[in-house]
């Protein structure tokens, strides 16, 4: 009876639950609940754009701000470098940090702190989008979206008290939207002379802390407080407007800043040739410095002298000693036509002692090829003294780092006056009728100067300075600026045409002391160019 029972009972369960299964299957399909409602389907494009983000939290920057451009080239780019960038971050993170180090463990009687390890892993950042601001300054400044995810090891090992603990950063993420501006811009590689780093919001930090081998993380209520703890710190050194400056080269000589005073004295020429078909010449003589946009300076011309003498001195400004030098050219005058050359000569200022006053006698010649047979003749001779007088660090301006720092005004500048800077950087979207060879005219106080012109082209820079000695401040002047276009071929039909203008009122440079602005040419389509003005005075 026992395993009847047994018997039956199995078949009674199996038959109970199958005859279960189709009545739950037959309610399942005829009876639908009846307040069930169909979701509502919409396209994306008709989500606001918080919907957006609580439905795709990983959308790029460069998606929901048109401002960020992709950069999938610099991921690209820091992917396959990362294994050098790797070693050269960890190697500059432990020269900064030792001086901080060394200068903090006194306080809280620590022996010594070494990093034990010291790696940021396989895994790069990533940059979600970049912005770059485009500015009149010599600057480059560009937003970055940036999050990483890494595997780093960083291990650092503390002694105190006779005693040794190790504390090791794991599984690290940051999220951060850094701000690098790269300033001021120079021309010497790598073209820039300083980066300059700041935050624009709070960067979420992420991490794991190991204490002798134990996750400290894991203590309740420590978590947030160290990740909290680590965001006002860091927010509190470097969010914007407060920046980390990294310095590359020293400004000063990168922008070739003034370093001294050469002074020459044009003494006399001797045994010179004759040009002129009378059986004379009436030399004067042209110097600048190499490397050098100013003008050249000039002597008198000496009328029907083959052995002239000026005593005439000048004064130049040296930017690198070690690779300018001095050119000298003597002309023969003519009243009509080009001036004839009758020699020059190059005297390299790394060759004069700073301070010691020399007497130089050189030989002209046809030009500087020692090859030359040409210079085998005898071209007559010139006398010069030249002294090379280096500024003292009391002379040098304190501010040179500063691109945007006015300088003062030279010895002898009027003592109500002052010096009017007028720095021609460059030109966009000018373009001419018949042609487009643009240089700029300026005409202040009826003085005309004029930039070199430049061959078929719509965005021109010059980068070329002039200046002014006034008595008095120029408040209620203005000065006109015009580009023209002068035509490369000589012909009669549209010699020069302007390609628009602009009168720029000088009564803010003189309260501002700096002014670079662009400004749109009038009678010009589209035509903009950029000037820098600059009131210096002696105080």
């Amino acid at each position: 009876m026992g395993i009847v029972s047994t018997i039956l009972g199995f078949c009674g369960f199996g038959v109970g639950i199958s005859i279960g299964l189709l009545i739950g299957y037959y309610l399942f399909i005829y009876f639908q609940p009846t307040d069930v409602k169909d979701p509502i389907v919409r396209p994306l494009v008709e989500q606001d754009s918080k919907t957006l983000q609580r439905m795709l939290p990983e959308i790029p920057q460069w998606v929901k701000n048109p401002d960020y451009d992709r950069v999938d080239w610099l991921n690209k780019f820091i992917e396959n470098m990362w294994p050098y960038l790797d070693k050269a971050i960890c190697k500059t993170a432990k020269n900064i940090a030792k001086p901080i180090i060394a200068e903090q463990i006194p306080k809280y009687k620590i022996d010594s702190v070494e990093f034990e390890a010291l790696t940021l892993g396989s895994l790069p950042p990533t940059f979600q989008g970049m912005k770059v601001y485009a500015t009149d300054e010599k600057e480059l400044i560009m937003e970055l979206s940036m999050k990483w995810a890494g595997n780093p090891n960083i291990t650092v090992a503390v002694k105190a008290f006779g005693l040794r603990a190790t504390v090791q950063v794991v599984d690290l993420q940051v999220f951060a939207a850094p701000r690098i501006t790269l300033k001021p811009l120079v021309p010497s590689f790598p073209c820039f002379a300083n980066i300059f780093v700041s935050l624009m919001e709070k960067p979420h930090v992420d991490f794991g802390l190991k204490l002798l081998g134990a996750d400290v993380m894991a203590i309740p209520g420590l978590y947030r407080l160290v990740q909290e703890l680590i965001k006002d710190q860091v927010a509190n050194m470097y969010l914007w407007p407060k920046t980390l400056e990294v310095p590359i080269m020293d400004p000063a000589k990168a922008m070739k800043k003034p370093v001294g005073i050469l002074s020459v004295k044009v003494v006399r020429a001797m045994k010179l040739k004759k040009k002129d078909l009378m059986g004379a010449s009436d030399p004067y003589v042209k110097m600048k410095l190499t490397e050098d946009k100013l003008p050249s300076k000039k002597t008198t011309v000496k009328l029907k002298n083959l052995n002239p003498e000026w005593n005439e001195e000048f004064n130049m400004v040296v930017k690198d000693p070690e690779s300018q030098a001095l050119e000298v050219n003597v002309y023969d005058w003519e009243q009509v036509g080009k001036h004839d050359k009758m020699g020059m000569n190059v005297i390299p200022l790394k060759e004069l002692t700073p301070d010691e006053p020399k007497v130089l006698t050189l030989d002209l010649l046809k030009n500087l090829d020692p090859n030359d047979v040409q210079n085998e003749k005898s071209r007559g001779q010139i006398v010069l003294e030249a002294l090379y007088k280096p500024f003292k660090d009391t002379e040098i301006p304190k501010d040179l780092e500063d691109p945007n720092a006015i300088e003062k005004a030279p010895d002898g500048t009027p003592a109500g006056g002052g010096l009017l800077v007028i720095i021609v950087h460059e030109a966009q979207e000018v373009e001419g009728k018949h042609h487009t060879n643009p240089y700029v005219r300026l005409l202040f106080r009826g003085e005309e100067r004029k930039t070199k012109y430049i061959k078929k082209n719509r965005d021109p820079r010059w980068e070329e300075e002039f200046t002014f000695m006034l008595e008095e401040p120029p408040t209620n002047d203005r000065i006109h600026v015009e580009v023209v276009s002068t035509s490369s071929r000589m012909g009669l039909l549209h010699p020069k045409e302007t390609l628009g203008y602009v009168d720029i009122n000088l009564s803010d440079v003189v309260s501002n002391k700096r002014i670079n602005e662009k400004y749109h040419l009038i009678d010009s389509k589209n035509g903009k160019i950029q000037i820098e003005l600059q009131w210096r005075t002696s105080t």
